[in-house]
């Protein structure tokens, strides 16, 4: 009952489609890459012999400090939330909850020297990569799947293709699939290449206050070195925030991805109210409370509204979050929460998408009644055939005879047994018709 009264419909109407994203977006996630942070980072500072006055953690402490963010769970979490209504501060009250967790002498070694933005940027940077890598792309990866295995299939399922929504030279619907594929392809190697940024420099991005516990100790080496244990890539040179610029770069490489898939669905939904793709029947499934012949494309346009949805919400991140007064303002706190939000509506439209590409069917009798109605769109060929040899006014012959009418073959034939060409171009041309005329298309399906 309680997704019926949730206001975001991530959480209410869509929670069970969205669900994989809890574990990364959370406010208990959050909690979990918190605790994380602070426990690895009191674990690399036993670790270094500056410290004196912290003993090295033996593999049994440290599987124990370990525990503690490992086997955080729903009542850990709420036993944050009760200290935060105390504390007002989200980061303090993860403090005093490890606190209550391990013995006192250890109590003023967790989060030392610390601002809390060293502990939330890493933790949003590795939920956002955790959330990416391990759950959207596997869904953006198996749609491309998906539409590498349609593409394939009607790879010389040849189709009227549509310029400026005109008739124009004829493809085939595996082809135009593969295009779709071949963009994919690029922005998923984009986003496993990227990498995120992390800064661990204090309050100011000075090490200030830990030169002036531990002056001899190289701080800059040992931020870098425990940001990328962590999978990150070290920023050296910040304010008291990390600026967001990769994050940034990441959350435009899935605007991308979005626009790419809005665009699939686009075209999808006009092939199918075109008729030359039908949608397969579900039992039991209603497409209109008073029209009961209609199957609407209702997963196509689910995915578009919500891709729109993440596009917007990530482009304002990325703007906002690379923009902060001075030193740093909270601006960018209350705007990051929403970074799984945003991926969510994006991940959502994965799942619509795959389940339209599912249910649609080719309709090849439709494909030809198209092409059959529009012989015009070889004039093109002819018209190149003419050039070829050597043809001054080759455009304006057949614009004379095609140019805003239908054409029949009939027509195309008796033009073409009246030109002054070779007998093999003629041939060729004699022989050609709207579903033949179609190029490389099924060779450019087998490149994806």
């Amino acid at each position: 009952m309680s997704e019926l009264k949730n206001i975001s419909p991530l959480d209410g109407r869509y929670a069970n489609s969205v669900k994989d994203l809890s574990v990364y977006f959370s406010e208990s996630a959050l909690m979990g890459y918190r605790l994380k942070m602070e426990i690895e980072y009191l674990i690399a500072m036993g670790n270094e012999k500056s410290i004196k006055e912290l003993p090295v953690f033996s593999k049994e402490e440290q599987s124990h400090l370990r525990k503690i963010y490992q086997s955080f769970n729903t009542v850990g979490a709420k036993k944050v939330k009760q200290i935060e209504a105390t504390t007002n501060h989200d980061v303090k009250a993860i403090e005093y909850y490890i606190q209550s967790k391990v013995k006192k002498a250890l109590h003023p070694w967790i989060h030392f020297a610390l601002t809390s933005e060293d502990v939330n940027n890493l933790s949003y940077s590795l939920m956002w990569q955790g959330g990416l890598k391990q759950a959207y792309l596997p869904a953006l990866r198996s749609v491309n799947k998906e539409l590498k295995k349609l593409a394939q299939k009607y790879k010389n399922a040849t189709m009227l293709a549509l310029t400026h929504g005109q008739p124009a030279t004829p493809t085939t619907f595996g082809k135009e699939l593969a295009v779709f594929c071949a963009r994919l392809d690029r922005q998923v190697d984009q986003i496993k290449s990227h990498k995120l940024l992390g800064k661990f420099g204090g309050a100011t991005g000075t090490w200030s206050a830990h030169k002036a516990a531990y002056p001899k100790m190289n701080w800059i080496h040992f931020a870098s070195k425990f940001i990328k244990s962590l999978g990150l890539e070290p920023n050296l040179i910040t304010t008291q925030i990390e600026p967001h610029d990769s994050v940034a770069e990441s959350y435009h490489q899935v605007v991308r991805v979005n626009s790419i898939l809005t665009d699939l669905c686009r075209d999808m939904w006009a092939y199918i109210s075109r008729g030359i793709l039908g949608q397969k029947k579900v039992t039991g499934e209603v497409g209109s409370s008073t029209m009961p012949h209609k199957i609407n494309p209702i997963q196509f346009e689910n995915a578009e509204g919500n891709l729109c949805l993440s596009s917007n919400l990530l482009a304002h991140l990325a703007t906002k979050l690379t923009i902060s007064r001075m030193q740093r303002d909270l601006s960018d706190s209350t705007t990051l929460r929403n970074q799984g939000v945003a991926l969510g509506y994006s991940y959502l439209a994965l799942q619509n998408i795959s389940k339209g590409l599912g249910r649609i069917t080719v309709d090849k009798s439709k494909l030809t009644q198209e092409l059959d109605n529009h012989w015009e769109v070889l004039a093109e060929a002819i018209q190149t055939i003419l050039r070829k040899s050597g043809n001054p006014d080759a455009y304006e012959q057949l614009k004379e005879i095609v140019r805003g009418q239908s054409t029949t073959p009939e027509v195309i034939s008796g033009f073409v047994s009246t030109l002054k060409i070779s007998d093999a171009d003629k041939k060729v041309l004699m022989n050609l018709t709207p579903e033949s005329y179609i190029g490389l298309a099924p060779k450019l399906v087998d490149l994806i």
